[in-house]
């Protein structure tokens, strides 16, 4: 046979069986549990309510143990070094720091548990005991999750955050021992804490060798001991202490094991999400658990395009080449508007084959099967999206994101920019990220998979907003999560801790989310709404917050946007953090002068192009009249985790932006 007939051929018949064999597949299955009467769903898998698969593992100690044994001459955990820091100046007169980093160095499996072994016996060389607690207050590196390992407590940090501690040194009545990670400019903040504290200030390398040369016979934990207590974001209130146990962390990670594809040592995982955050905390629990390299970066320096990377001079992505990432959807849609506006600001035929290539794409995943597939796909993939790859390194072939739900247009996008499965997966931090996880041969958006192996999920009626089981055509209500990666409860929070976990007749422990779901018929489950984020307007109609703002920041004119409705009006109303290269560009060719960002932003013509915006985007996503902001306040300054008005994980906090934009919601509403 014509080998140009097979090379076109073959990819298009493989693709026609996959297709047949994904329509009507089952990926979950209802099921009878106990507790409280909904409608349940397990996953079409070998349920395994075990809390790890693993022979001889019980504990994330052990885990880890297990890993440098069996890949102790493999690289683990690989840091890029600092070559400079500069300060740049911008014409608005504000500072911003750039940096210039070199390659990644690495320490293989064997050198990270050795590593792990002598942070340990010198923390108990420093004098902590087994049963005293560790707070880590650093940004998302290999000495965080050496850190981890231990078991023992005390305060690690780095420099930034160690003149944060200094400055509430007063309120920290029972710190005893600082522990600060070496790096460049952390001498002075050590002189200071050293001089207006009590406290023995020791750095990470000092620990490490202290316990290298006198070790001590580690004692390990148990299944049921806490190994980490991790705060919630705070999105929805005060953030509330989870315990997780060992064998919590465990169940997830063995669940996600069984669904992701093949992973192993010559996979390379980006590292940049806060260590502080369940889902990333989980995602490199699995990626030891098989051998794969890690990679640490941060937001900031991601690609050659991020705020902190000197020009001229790579990103993060661009030298590690990752082959597997976890994202949350505020970053992956970044990197779709950064795409677009790119491929916007070309213009002309470059433009026009940006489109075709994606129209093609799309139609292919659709259903069109004649289109983009076998040589025509490989045509694009060279000549298109491969450009758009290497903005993440040019090896992805494999995308989680988790954290929120992701909007089904940037799903696609970013699935077919990067051409690898982007997968959505959906849990709590106290359920350990574990609840439900997409299967990485499901095409469809929107919706969040089936239940992973460890956990049940079940809808329960909340009639109050119009939920119920019953519902046509499929059943709908608050979602709950049971099974052995829900954690214990909050920490010194006994009377939430009722409020939200339940155990059912048959000793199993549910934990009650609050978010709105429904199940398709094929067992996944779609996140429809939020229980907290729902707002009966004046004349009774109902708005929710979440999927309006998720349906309008897709405007190339908002870099976020915090809707509020208030109960005692018809319309509701919304704070819009302006896109400023977008507003920029616009009112230059509109002729607009103006003495700053925050002077356009306040100019009444640049209110109503982005109010305009807003209006066709939310035709687009089918609003109704009610859920589209009547009124907006352009706001100049981007919402950032350090000004505390997002989380960690980039959700808002609402009741914070509420309170520091207190007056303008008041103006907006006058």
């Amino acid at each position: 046979m014509n080998p140009y007939i097979v090379a076109i051929f073959v990819p298009l018949i493989a693709s026609l069986i996959l297709w047949k064999s994904n329509n009507g597949k089952k990926r979950g299955l209802p099921v009878d549990v106990g507790g409280e009467p909904g409608y349940a769903v397990r996953s079409y898998r070998s349920i395994s309510l075990a809390e790890s698969s693993w022979e001889g593992v019980s504990t994330l100690a052990e885990l880890f143990e297990q890993a440098c044994k069996r890949f102790t001459y493999k690289r683990s955990l690989g840091t890029r070094k600092l070559i400079t820091r500069e300060m740049e100046v911008s014409q608005s007169g504000r500072s911003f720091e750039k940096l210039q980093l070199g390659d990644y160095e690495w320490v293989s499996y064997g050198e990270a548990f050795k590593a792990v072994c002598s942070f340990s016996s010198g923390l108990v060389h420093l004098g902590h005991k087994k049963d005293e607690r560790v707070a880590i207050f650093s940004d998302t590196r290999a000495e965080w999750f050496i850190a981890l390992q231990t078991e023992v407590s005390t305060v690690i940090c780095g420099h930034k955050e160690l003149k944060k501690l200094i400055d509430i040194s007063g309120q920290l009545d029972n710190v005893k021992r600082i522990i600060y990670i070496d790096e460049e400019g952390v001498s002075s903040e050590v002189s200071l804490a050293k001089k207006n504290t009590s406290w023995t200030i020791t750095s990470f390398v000092e620990v490490e060798t202290m316990g290298r040369e006198k070790p001590i016979d580690a004692y390990l934990p148990l299944s049921a001991d806490v190994a980490v207590i991790m705060y919630t974001s705070g999105s929805t209130g005060l953030p509330k202490g989870v315990m997780m146990t060992h064998g919590n962390v465990l169940a997830t990670a063995s669940a996600v094991m069984t669904i992701v594809p093949s992973i192993g040592t010559n996979d390379i995982y980006m590292a940049y999400l806060p260590l502080a955050h369940i889902l990333e905390l989980a995602a490199e629990n699995v990626m030891v658990a098989a051998g794969v390299a890690i990679g640490y970066g941060s937001p900031l320096t991601l690609t050659d395009t991020s705020n902190k990377i000197k020009k001229g001079t790579k990103g993060d992505a661009s030298v590690l080449r990752p082959t597997v990432m976890a994202a949350v959807p505020a970053i992956l849609d970044r990197v779709r508007d950064g795409v677009r506006k790119k491929v916007d600001a070309k213009g002309g035929l470059s433009k026009k084959l940006f489109d075709a290539a994606y129209g093609r794409r799309l139609s292919a995943i659709n259903g069109s099967w004649f289109g983009a597939w076998g040589f025509e796909k490989v045509l694009w993939d060279f000549l298109i999206f491969r450009q758009v790859r290497a903005v993440l390194g040019g090896r992805v072939r494999f995308l989680l994101s988790g954290g929120a739900p992701l909007y089904g247009d940037t799903q696609r996008f970013i699935n077919i920019c990067l051409g690898a499965p982007v997968v959505q997966g959906y849990g709590l931090t106290e359920t350990c990220a574990g609840g439900t996880f997409s299967d990485y041969d499901d095409t469809s958006v929107g919706r969040v998979g089936a239940p992973v192996p460890c956990s049940y999920v079940k809808l329960i009626d909340w009639p109050e907003g119009g939920y119920l089981v019953t519902d046509s055509p499929m059943p709908r209500g608050e979602i709950v999560i049971g099974g052995p990666n829900v954690t214990p409860g909050y920490f010194k929070n006994e009377e939430k801790t009722k409020e939200v976990y339940k155990v059912d007749e048959k000793g199993m422990r549910w934990f009650y989310t609050g978010d709105i779901g429904r199940f398709h018929p094929d067992g996944c489950l779609e996140i429809i709404d939020r229980k907290k984020d729902i707002v009966k307007l004046q004349h009774g109609e109902y708005v929710s917050l979440g999927k309006v703002e998720a349906a309008l920041i897709v405007s190339p004119y908002v870099d976020n946007i915090m809707v509020h409705a208030d109960p005692f009006h018809s319309f509701c109303v919304a704070l819009v953090v302006a896109a400023q290269h977008a507003s920029e560009e616009w009112a230059s060719k509109q002729g607009i002068s103006y003495s700053d960002f925050s002077d356009l932003c306040q100019k009444e013509e640049t209110v109503k192009k982005v109010h305009e915006s807003l209006f066709l985007v939310a035709k687009q996503a089918r609003l109704d009249k009610f859920e589209i902001p009547a009124k907006i306040k352009l706001i100049p300054e981007t919402w950032t985790p350090e000004a505390g008005l997002v989380t960690a994980a980039l959700k808002l906090k609402r009741e914070v932006i509420r309170k520091a934009y207190a007056d303008d919601l008041a103006k907006l509403y006058a």
